[in-house]
């Protein structure tokens, strides 16, 4: 089998996962696990590419870094083209926006929040500046969520994929009454049998 997924427990990976078992492509997995103390990911990564970061795939030996680019590069090569809206069309420049929204503009304040939790009081001048922050980011994602409980179109999109997992990092902190159509996106998210086979596959993935 030609594609590999390079599966770091409890990490953004598993929506790689997800996708391929959506569109069905076959795939192999080597897992890493992150480190007991530090919770980052172990140094064997580092061997495939510099960064030492999940996710990243492997494809005929091209080695592919990056959620965004990894979930375009799949749909593009292996069958996921149904998953991402027709180009030249509005929802084509939505699906562009959220595709980089989820890695970029999202994922700032939460990383932040991440990291500055094992400062304890050391913390506490930008904690207010990370809380509004995350407010922000979640209620702008709160809002474009669709009746139809997806963030473009009527069906899944990559987009919903990408999105997937900001929207778990708000409930997982406790913010589904403030969040329920994100509440409900999640569940849906979960509900999906692909999404299932994948977490079974996957392994660990934040209690989930």
């Amino acid at each position: 089998m030609s594609l590999i997924v390079h599966h770091l427990n409890n990490s953004r990976s598993q929506r790689i996962l997800w996708l391929l078992e959506e569109i069905g492509a076959p795939y192999e997995i080597k897992f890493y696990d992150r480190d007991a103390t530090t919770n980052l990911a172990p140094p064997e990564l580092l061997a495939v590419h510099p960064l030492g970061k999940s996710p990243l795939i492997q494809d005929d030996g091209r080695v592919v870094i990056e959620s965004g680019a990894i979930t375009e590069y799949l749909c593009e090569r292996h069958g996921g083209g149904y998953l991402v809206p027709e180009r030249g069309t509005d929802d084509h420049v939505s699906h562009l926006e959220w595709m980089h929204f989820a890695e970029g503009s999202a994922m700032t304040p939460i990383l932040l929040r991440i990291y500055t939790a094992r400062l304890g009081e050391a913390a506490a001048p930008i904690e207010p500046r990370i809380t509004q922050q995350l407010d922000a980011h979640f209620s702008f994602m709160e809002s474009r969520v669709g009746d139809n409980g997806h963030f473009i179109g009527d069906s899944l999109s990559a987009a919903d994929i990408m999105l997937s997992f900001p929207a778990e990092i708000a409930i997982m902190q406790g913010m589904a009454p403030r969040y329920p159509k994100l509440a409900e996106f999640v569940n849906m998210c979960h509900g999906r049998p692909a999404w299932q086979r994948a977490r079974k596959k996957g392994g660990a993935y934040y209690g989930y």
